[in-house]
């Protein structure tokens, strides 16, 4: 197979992590385990994407730390945190306290926005600020500025027995580097560049032309070339892209129909642009090793990155990610000219 503009250098994978209410432990440690599995495999990085007042993972944050004693070595990341939803001063020093857990290995991927359905929860979540809370950029801008060690509060020193310091306790020095944004647009795009972060491109992108073109490889190349355009490091800043992949090399045919059928039910919605957003969504891709490579290397903004992190499918059983992420790791990693790290 010939190779890619950019060998694919890091391989990750991302999971949503669902659980039953009537037992939320077994869901997460099946989490635990699907990560514990892939640091075995080789890969390079484990995503957790965030789901509030859903049967998945709330509290990422506290997922990864716990990961993060499970693991000696692979990546942590959340794609992505909602910041509508967070303090970004809290939040600010639970990502420093992870990282500083973790020796280094946390990468929070955050977006910004209204929380969903928040008409419905904004007397929860703010009663008292609801109006006045500001979804905007700004809200990452104060992440990444807490993060990387501006000051927080206007007082440092010693009052009584007690020290103070006037910036998020603890510092983790590389962690600011390792902030990603999860877009969708152009505009997206270039904050997260103009501002020094790392950048998300998932399955999912804001068709922004009214009269097309329709091609989501197309628009999510548009997006990965105004990023690097803009951001200070060029062509070597980093982007990772999310799509859906299922490889088939060792499932059973049972699994392979469940996986086909599931992928079918999904496809009508990547014809055209989706709801007032106009949001495009990329097929899933499923079947064998060799055919999913032979796909992507022909997907114009895969061939722009050389990390990925594949997004699990949504309802599968423990048994099928394992399956999934075995032949992703054996199989579909070493197609795209990947190495397992040691």
């Amino acid at each position: 197979m010939p190779s890619t503009p950019r060998p694919l250098r890091k391989l990750g994978f991302l999971t949503i992590g669902l659980f039953d209410e009537a037992d939320p432990r077994r869901g997460h440690e099946s989490t635990l385990e699907i990560i514990e599995l892939g640091e075995r495999l080789g890969f390079d990085s484990a995503w957790l994407r965030h789901r509030h007042l859903q049967y998945g993972i709330s509290s990422p944050v506290a997922v990864m730390a716990a990961a993060s004693q499970r693991t000696r070595r692979i990546e942590l990341g959340t794609a992505v945190i909602p910041l509508g939803w967070e303090n970004p001063l809290r939040l600010a020093e639970d990502l420093a306290t992870v990282d500083i857990l973790s020796g280094g290995r946390i990468n929070p991927g955050v977006s910004v926005g209204p929380p969903m359905h928040f008409d419905e929860i904004k007397g929860a979540l703010y009663p008292d600020t609801a109006d006045a809370e500001d979804f905007s950029y700004e809200r990452v801008r104060r992440l990444l500025d807490l993060v990387r060690g501006k000051p927080a509060s206007d007082f440092s020193g010693v009052q009584g027995f007690e020290v103070f310091s006037d910036r998020v306790q603890p510092h983790s020095p590389g962690l600011g580097r390792r902030l990603w944004y999860g877009g969708g647009s152009l505009r997206s795009a270039r904050w997260a560049a103009e501002h020094g972060m790392n950048f998300l491109t998932s399955s999912v992108v804001k068709a922004e032309a009214p009269e097309g073109p329709y091609d989501f490889a197309e628009i999510q190349l548009s997006h990965i070339r105004a990023f690097r355009a803009a951001h200070p490091d060029g062509e070597e800043a980093r982007v990772s892209q999310g799509l859906v992949v299922i490889p088939t090399d060792s499932a059973s045919p049972e699994q392979r129909a469940r996986y086909a059928e599931y992928a079918a039910k999904r496809t009508p919605r990547t014809a055209s642009p989706q709801g007032p957003a106009r949001m495009m969504f990329a097929p899933d891709i499923v079947g064998t090793s060799q055919e999913i490579a032979e796909r992507l290397q022909a997907h114009a903004a895969f061939r722009e990155v050389d990390e990925v992190a594949f997004a699990l499918p949504f309802t599968f059983e423990h048994e099928d990610y394992v399956q999934i992420l075995t032949d992703m790791a054996t199989k579909l990693g070493p197609a795209l000219g990947w190495r397992p790290a040691a």
